[in-house]
């Protein structure tokens, strides 16, 4: 006779065991959680399949901000202009995704159920360096995948309520995970906004300017990298921004992204000066 939490060959029956990922792999090889095998078929051509392209986050003095543009591509064709990559995770994080956008919000879904269900089992959520640590390990189950393309390299952050203060991580392709000091920026565009992020992060920066310089850099982002989209007034479309705070993830209403995009172009000009360089031709 097995005892009250475990089952035949010794895995924990159904609601003993806190990972929900777990829980669906030891029902069989073939679960929907294991992996499928490496395949070579180079007979085959390659599928094209949509990309995310550029997410950073930043700490300020309530917590984090998180945002995305809204663009997705197909190699070189736009796939969708309005594709979301910032989720919730729980009441108090949040994950933005850049790589496969199919395969990373298939994680993210996945990842969302893998704490809630740990929050009912256990009674209590998973701490913060908890799910950073859960989400390295789910990035790495996907290392199969990215050897085939399929490459998903997320950012996660959230408000840490037993330290009371923003937290923010970074991860590769393997799994490896880092805690972020300040900001950072993953994605194809990611260079250019962190640069924009370095010379305008400052400590303590309130809610309006942190906003603002997320929405900055992924406009700078979006003048040098094809891939990146930036903000269209003409269409509505503006970049995904959310605020992780003691209270919780709130969505930054596109009111307050409309006005820091404002906000910027008018301190640049760049309505007037057209922005970036053009090569011009005398034709005389």
């Amino acid at each position: 006779m097995t005892g009250l939490g475990a089952g035949p060959g010794g895995r924990p029956l159904f609601g003993s065991n806190p990972s929900f990922s777990d829980l669906v792999a030891g029902s069989g090889p073939d679960a929907p959680g294991s992996p499928p095998p490496i395949q070579s078929h180079p007979e085959q051509p390659v599928a094209t399949f949509s990309h995310g392209t550029t997410v950073l986050a930043l700490k300020y003095a309530d917590g984090v901000i998180m945002a995305g543009d809204r663009r997705a591509v197909e190699g070189f064709t736009i796939a969708d202009e309005r594709i979301e990559k910032v989720f919730p995770a729980d009441e108090h994080s949040a994950v933005a995704i850049a790589g496969a956008a199919g395969q990373a919000t298939e994680i993210v879904r996945l990842f969302q159920t893998e704490l809630e269900h740990y929050e009912k089992v256990e009674g209590e959520r998973l701490s913060m360096e908890g799910k950073a640590n859960r989400l390295a390990q789910m990035i790495r189950g996907n290392f199969p995948m990215a050897l085939q393309g399929l490459v998903v390299v997320p950012l996660f952050g959230g408000f840490d309520e037993r330290r009371a203060e923003g937290r923010l991580f970074r991860y590769d392709v393997t799994g490896g995970r880092w805690e972020e000091a300040d900001y950072h920026s993953t994605g194809s565009g990611s260079l250019h906004a962190r640069g924009t992020l370095k010379k305008g992060w400052r400590r303590g920066l309130d809610r309006g300017a942190a906003v603002q310089l997320a929405v900055e850099a992924l406009y700078d982002a979006s003048q040098e990298d094809v891939a990146t989209g930036g903000p269209n007034p003409l269409r509505g479309i503006y970049p995904s921004v959310k605020a992780m705070t003691a209270a919780g993830v709130e969505i930054v209403p596109e009111d307050e992204v409309r006005a820091a995009f404002q906000t910027i172009v008018g301190e640049t000009h760049e309505g007037v000066r057209g922005g970036g360089s053009q090569a011009k031709e005398d034709l005389d």
